[in-house]
């Protein structure tokens, strides 16, 4: 038995077959579930772990990038969820293997829309992938002195690479410190 809800591990690239994914240099990663994921009350993985794989797929993301979440604190600045939408799409039960890809459709600024697609691969020769997630996630640039919104460093707005170029800076959001 498992002590973790689930096993998330960066991929070294895309998979042979996957579902339609908008961005061409999306990030993935593998998932596979155990039954400590899943809900108390029905025997499905718990709407809380697919959470759960947003925040560490984005988390994997930014390290791969080079803004670990140790270098964004020494850096007095962290990202921070304003916002989660997400769709589920089909069951996800333990011991399942399943695919995750994640990436940023814009950047404003401090705010970023970062896209997530999850899906169960393909089985047999043939078949389809299974989509068992869509979610976008709003997340915010904050100082962490001030508690308030920073803009984004251009060297970290280039590397997130997003699908929708990033507007020119401009007034109102005051750049970290």
């Amino acid at each position: 038995m498992h002590d973790d809800p689930a096993r998330i591990e960066p991929l070294a690239s895309a998979p042979d077959r996957q579902p339609v994914i908008e961005h061409p240099r999306a990030w993935y990663v593998s998932i596979d579930t155990t039954s400590q994921g899943e809900s108390r009350s029905v025997a499905h993985i718990s709407n809380i772990e697919y959470v759960r794989w947003l925040d560490r797929a984005a988390e994997l993301h930014l390290d791969h990038l080079g803004w670990t979440r140790q270098a964004m604190l020494a850096s007095g600045r962290m990202w921070f969820v304003a916002r989660h939408e997400i769709d589920y799409r089909a069951e996800v039960h333990a011991d399942e293997h399943l695919v995750l890809a994640t990436w940023v459709r814009d950047l404003k600024r401090a705010k970023s829309w970062r896209d997530t697609v999850i899906w169960r691969p393909s089985t047999q020769n043939g078949e389809e992938p299974t989509i068992v997630c869509t979610a976008s996630t709003l997340w915010v640039q904050v100082d962490l002195e001030s508690r308030r919104p920073c803009r984004v460093d251009p060297e970290m707005a280039v590397a997130l690479d997003p699908l929708q170029p990033p507007r020119s800076p401009s007034t109102g959001v005051e750049p970290c410190m």
